[in-house]
């Protein structure tokens, strides 16, 4: 983990819901890359590869209970795996949306 960046270099629209001064990068980090990969800039796209790394990021993403489709499309691109390896793809498929049958 990169200790140079500070929750303060990211979008502060990420964190409207959290108290800063106790937000630990290290220690929240699921919901980090969550917030980031949902709601955030291609800047914050670009700190949280710095802060955490490629790997830490996939690691967690694939165990994301729920990430919209563009989301999910554009990690299954960059880190080279089939959409349905995601949790989020799996849990999706299991849920049955009677509104858009």
């Amino acid at each position: 983990m990169n200790s140079e960046i500070t929750i303060n270099d990211f979008s502060q629209h990420l964190f409207w819901d959290v108290n800063l001064k106790s937000f630990d990068l290290e220690k929240h980090k699921e919901q980090m890359v969550f917030k980031v990969l949902e709601y955030g800039l291609l800047e914050d796209w670009n700190l949280l590869k710095k802060l955490y790394g490629k790997d830490e990021i996939k690691r967690i993403s694939l165990n994301i209970r729920s990430l919209d489709a563009v989301t999910l499309s554009f990690l299954s691109t960059i880190f080279n795996v089939d959409k349905s390896e995601f949790r989020c793809y799996k849990h999706r498929q299991l849920v049955q949306n009677v509104w858009n049958s």
